[in-house]
């Protein structure tokens, strides 16, 4: 049985490709053991063509896709389904966040053998060689298959050590794809780099879709060695600035100030993804140090202001609505922009409550605002994961919702838009709450707009800010069509990405 795998990275956005890290941890896993193929959906004007070129060859025996929720769906779904009937004989394998919280319903799709809902790195080889040698699947570690009409759901392992895993094939990548073209311009930096330096997250929020595949645990390569992939990156592709893309980079202040006093000479601008009432214990000469070494800007899940909602979301720590809107205002001080997200349209008693919560929010933001003009505001509005057990998803159960059943059903747009917290499709919002949310979005961006946006001119800033004050000011969120229209064709605005939400 020859044993050659293909990897497909499906599209993502509509925007800059990013270095595919995902994909990029199983070629790495099987590096030097089975031959393998990449195709990176963002890169390819027709990806579907480009696999039928390889597996039409005979010699691809498996067939590894990574599924986020939302816009991979597009390309993961219809694609997968033709290779199946197209190649009937290559085994099919799913992993990523998508097909980790939704495997039952994956599985049963018919077209997908496997999904691996942990580390895929010793899972992944030790598949081909069940596969090979036609032995049981029950051995191997974080693996979700069914047998008969029975789904089975393996053991899932610890998180691995980082430091001991193999490094990522960047260079077998650039065989592909030229590297360079996932280098993108940002915020950052002329050549951006995509970089995973740790696996999941110590807390257990109730919203989030991490909490159900990593529950409350965290690994973390060590600040040496993270520095020794970026220094590669930038004397070898030219890489000037670093997104972390890890669910929380911050859990480890220490590590922060090891990795700081490395980068700090390499005049490398970065961002990561943190929490408010971990990194509000840090200690202010850590904060210096962070800035100094290129922190331009972190992501933090500020969620709400209101302390109730906070603790239905099982937010865990000390985090509060006070605490949030101090600690924008402190990091204000070190010239780090806080970049916080609010998920609006949690489940409350009644309508009327639901309107309150909503009402407050967009109170606190403005507080927020206050206290720190330069913090960027991003809003969501709430779209349930499956944590089980948890008492915001009970109160999502108990009205009534549901995710569907059948795989293609993800196809269809509403449920896309649901993916990307754009749509809730959930029955205690009103057309009138989630108008009035997307509204206020509209007009908020319009009165400060993201400093992420390096496409805006200082002219067109301050244009768009003259056009949407009297609406911010005065509380009229109302049919804010000029602001859209600027927003979405003068401007080409686009919302702030939010990575491993």
């Amino acid at each position: 049985m020859n044993n050659k795998v293909l990897l497909f990275n499906p599209r993502s956005a509509d925007t800059k490709p990013r270095i595919p890290n995902s994909i990029l941890n199983i070629a790495a896993s099987i590096e030097g053991k089975y031959e393998y193929v990449i195709v990176d959906g963002n890169l390819e004007s027709d990806p579907l063509s480009k696999i039928n070129s390889y597996l039409s060859k005979g010699d691809i025996s498996l067939f590894g896709c990574t599924v986020m929720p939302g816009p991979q769906l597009k390309q993961a779904i219809p694609f997968t389904k033709k290779i199946r009937e197209a190649f009937p004989e290559v085994k099919i394998i799913w992993g990523g966040y998508f097909s980790s919280n939704q495997a039952k319903t994956v599985i049963n799709s018919s077209y997908v053998d496997a999904v691996v809902y942990g580390p895929g790195d010793k899972t992944f080889p030790a598949l081909i060689e069940a596969f090979e040698n036609k032995t049981s699947l029950h051995l191997i570690n974080n693996l979700i298959f069914k047998e008969g009409d029975e789904i089975i759901k393996t053991k899932k392992d610890e998180l691995y050590d980082q430091d001991t895993l193999p490094p990522l094939p960047y260079d077998k990548l650039n065989l592909f794809y030229p590297l360079y073209k996932y280098l993108g311009k940002t915020y950052l930096g002329a050549k951006t780099i995509a970089y995973h330096s740790s696996f999941g997250c110590p807390f257990t929020c109730s919203f989030c879709a991490v909490v159900p595949i990593y529950n409350a645990r965290w690994k973390a390569k060590s600040a040496e060695n993270i520095y020794k992939d970026i220094k590669y990156l930038k004397e070898n592709y030219g890489g000037t600035a670093i997104e972390f893309h890890d669910n929380n980079f911050f859990v480890s202040e220490k590590r922060v100030i090891d990795f700081c006093k490395l980068i700090k000479d390499e005049n490398i601008g970065w961002w990561g993804e943190g929490r408010i009432d971990t990194i509000d214990k840090y200690k202010d000469s850590t904060l210096a140090l962070m800035r100094e070494a290129g922190c331009k800007m972190i992501f933090f899940g500020a969620e709400t202001g209101n302390d109730e909602v906070l603790k239905k979301m099982n937010k865990g720590g000390t985090q509060s609505g006070a605490q949030i809107k101090n600690f924008a205002k402190r990091l204000g001080q070190f010239d780090i922009v806080p970049e916080y997200s609010f998920v609006l349209g949690t489940p409350a008693e009644t309508p009327e409550k639901a309107m309150e919560n909503i009402d407050k929010d967009i109170a606190f933001m403005y507080e927020v605002k206050e206290a720190n003009p330069d913090t960027e505001v991003i809003i969501y509005i709430y779209s349930p994961v499956p944590t089980e057990g948890s008492e915001l998803f009970n109160d999502v159960l108990n009205t009534g919702f549901r995710f569907p059943e059948k795989l293609e059903d993800w196809l269809n747009p509403e449920w896309e838009k649901f993916d990307l917290h754009k749509n809730p499709l959930t029955p205690w919002l009103t057309p009138a709450m989630v108008n009035k949310i997307k509204n206020f979005e509209t007009v908020l961006n319009g009165y400060y707009p993201t400093v992420s946006d390096i496409k805006l001119t200082p002219f067109q800033r301050k244009f768009m800010r003259s056009i949407s004050a009297w609406r911010y000011k005065s509380g009229f969120y109302h049919y804010p069509y000029a602001i859209k229209a600027l927003q979405k064709y003068w401007l080409r605005y686009r919302q702030p990405e939010i990575y491993g939400f």
